[in-house]
């Protein structure tokens, strides 16, 4: 065992010179920038969050129940948190990834018309409503339905 204690010290110091050297390579290049993205400038108005941002939905959709059901929990969670505008992008987003998935519309149905926009809480209701004729809220839909005309 002790003949083993110099043989490690010299292998430890022949490695020190070649991470010295590894460090000075690695110094003399250059890092690659990252492209910054700035936010849009406002004249007076004030800008849209990041989590608002439409400009980022620039993927393809395919049928992904799994990536809408993930959609609707971000929404939920906007939702839950009064950033309206953020849900309904991600309900949004979760009738893109599975167009059949009830919750989803029902959700968006309830952002739009906190939004106060009418006419996009009707098409979700309605949407929801040919979804799941049968569920146990269809009825208070329809009825919410009603009141909105």
């Amino acid at each position: 065992m002790s003949r083993w204690i110099p043989g490690l010290l010299v292998a430890g110091l022949s490695i020190v010179p070649l991470a010295a050297q590894d460090q000075t390579t690695q110094q003399d290049t250059p890092k690659p920038q990252l492209e910054q993205r700035t936010p849009p400038k406002t004249s007076g108005k004030q800008a849209v969050p990041a989590e608002e941002d439409k400009s980022f939905l620039s993927e393809e959709h395919s049928f992904n129940p799994l990536q809408s059901q993930k959609s609707v929990e971000v929404g939920d969670h906007y939702f839950k948190n009064g950033k309206l505008q953020g849900a309904v992008y991600r309900y949004q987003d979760a009738t893109l990834w599975n167009d059949g998935n009830a919750e989803a519309w029902l959700k968006l149905g309830k952002a739009e018309e906190k939004l106060k926009d009418i006419k996009a809480a009707k098409d979700a209701y309605t949407k929801y409503l040919a979804l799941s004729p049968d569920s146990k809220d269809a009825a208070a839909i329809r009825k919410k339905l009603q009141s909105l005309k």
